[in-house]
């Protein structure tokens, strides 16, 4: 049946640009009993959709109308019969409208009065219709109905919730866009499969006999109670419908039971305005617990307090000192000396440099000093060739002679160390944190990878669900998987680095 099933969702979607989840979900509603509402633009091939549907039923009869605020139950239900009504009889002529239908599309759903919305209830879910004093069973399989908005009359509340699924379309993308330009209306794929009614019963009752797992059913009870947060309503009676359509689900899809990924399409049934659905995947994706950021960024920042340990223990270094315990340094001229730093005088061009008088609040010139000729003509008068300084006259001879006034280098000379040697207990110690450390990561490593093959195992080849769903998170995953590769391969080279650290040797 899967093999059948996928068959007819090619046949659907040919034709209909981007437009994959509203067909699986059409298909999927149909083969569950169950409807569909379609919310979106006038032009969004609704309508084909829905015709394109009734063609994969061998047999059966479709049914369509647009409704508007004056539409009256002849348009839907059938004319009055006059034979009967001279009969004293209320009957209608329901041949070729919808108590007749199979597969029917309606149009402005939301555009049904009083005078059409009891019996569009009753025929939506209990499959019937009062036709006079006689309640007649009808062949209805599933209503794909259309809008262009919510209902904001609380008496279609009951119409609204007869939609189990429900799906926003919106005008295809830019890509899709020149696609769309190219289309060729006039070529068709024939219809090579098609189902008849008899294996639409039979898909129902195998389906009762699927069970959730235990992962699923807390999955679903999970979101109950997230629901329940958001004050969402959703009815104990709907909640029975999404488990069987669930069912049908894992069923046609080749499970022996619900899993935990077919409950993402029971989002598609909980949401009462279309914003609130990115709220729900945002939810079952972390339900399924697809992002691990929160491991990943946690390994980073324990790789980057051993990376930092290690080039500290790395440039660890002891000063040496000679037999007197004096700290040794290497000179400008290479030779060992216990001097920190020389002071040489400073010259420019051959010539001395000296400081400004201590009452100029930078004296060194910012570091280039004043020759003789620039010290006497800025701060020396012309004549006497003095200048006042802490209160009281000083000549410029004085003043040059005093080796203090002198502007001076001071080079500072090169620290002689040796590198720290650390106990092989050490060494090794740190070797066993990080090897650890190495383990921990991998099994983050393995816990990404059964998630990603999960997902190809169970998404990529769903005959129902959309794997764009997950596109995002999968995406995280890939990356958080890379991202533990480059943990543990830069973790083992910080292994290589401690092991090649100096050894003691006591």
């Amino acid at each position: 049946m899967k093999t059948k099933l996928q068959s007819i969702i090619t046949y659907l979607e040919q034709n209909l640009i981007e437009r994959s989840v509203s067909v699986r979900l059409a298909l999927l509603a149909a083969v569950s009993g169950e409807h569909l509402l379609l919310l979106g633009p006038p032009g969004t091939a609704k309508s084909e959709l829905a015709r394109k549907l009734h063609r994969v039923f061998s047999n059966v009869n479709y049914f369509e109308r647009l409704l508007t605020r004056f539409s009256v139950p002849e348009e839907l239900f059938g004319p009055l019969s006059i034979k009967a009504l001279e009969e004293d009889r209320y009957q209608r002529l329901t041949e070729n409208y919808l108590p007749q239908a199979s597969i029917a599309f309606i149009d402005e759903v939301f555009k049904a009065n009083s005078a059409i919305l009891n019996a569009l209830l009753t025929l939506l879910n209990e499959r019937e219709f009062d036709n006079g004093a006689e309640r007649i069973k009808t062949p209805l399989i599933s209503v794909i109905a259309a809008s262009n908005e919510l209902p904001e009359d609380e008496s279609l509340e009951a119409l609204y919730d007869r939609f189990l699924l429900r799906y926003q379309l919106s005008p295809v993308s830019d890509q899709g866009f020149n696609e769309l330009l190219q289309l060729q209306e006039n070529i068709h794929s024939e219809l090579t499969e098609s189902l008849s009614i008899a294996e639409l019963d039979d898909i129902q009752q195998q389906a009762a006999k699927i069970e959730l797992s235990d992962r699923a059913r807390d999955i679903i009870v999970a979101l109950r109670q997230f629901l329940q947060q958001q004050d969402i309503y959703i009815s104990d009676r709907r909640w029975r419908k999404i488990i069987k359509l669930l069912k049908v689900a894992a069923l046609t899809n080749q499970q022996d039971i619900i899993s935990e990924w077919d409950c993402a399409l029971a989002l598609h049934c909980c949401w009462q305005s279309p914003e609130q659905l990115e709220l729900l995947q945002q939810w079952f994706i972390d339900a399924m617990a697809l992002d691990n950021n929160e491991d990943v960024q946690r390994f980073e920042k324990l790789l980057q307090t051993w990376q930092q340990k290690l080039r500290a223990d790395q440039e660890n270094k002891t000063h040496r000192k000679n037999e007197h315990g004096q700290k040794l340094y290497r000179d400008e001229n290479n030779q060992i000396t216990t001097r920190k730093e020389q002071v040489q005088l400073a010259e420019r061009d051959n010539e001395v440099l000296y400081l400004a008088p201590s009452n100029q609040k930078d004296r060194s010139n910012d570091g280039k000093g004043y020759t003789l000729k620039e010290l006497e003509q800025q701060f020396f008068d012309d004549a006497m060739q003095q200048t006042h300084i802490d209160g009281r006259w000083m000549d410029l001879q004085n003043y040059v002679n005093n080796t203090q006034n002198r502007l001076v280098n001071k080079i500072q000379h090169e620290a002689i160390t040796d590198s720290v040697d650390y106990s092989p207990e050490y060494i090794e110690n740190t070797v066993r944190q990080l090897e650890q450390l190495i383990e921990d990561v991998s099994q983050l490593y393995d816990v990404c990878e059964e998630k990603h093959q999960g997902f190809k195992k169970s998404v990529e080849q769903h005959l129902w669900l959309d794997a764009s769903l997950f596109t995002e998170a999968v995406n995280q995953l890939q990356a958080n998987m890379q991202s533990t590769r480059n943990i543990k391969q830069q973790l083992a080279e910080s292994i290589q680095g401690f092991r090649e650290l100096p050894l003691s040797s006591t």
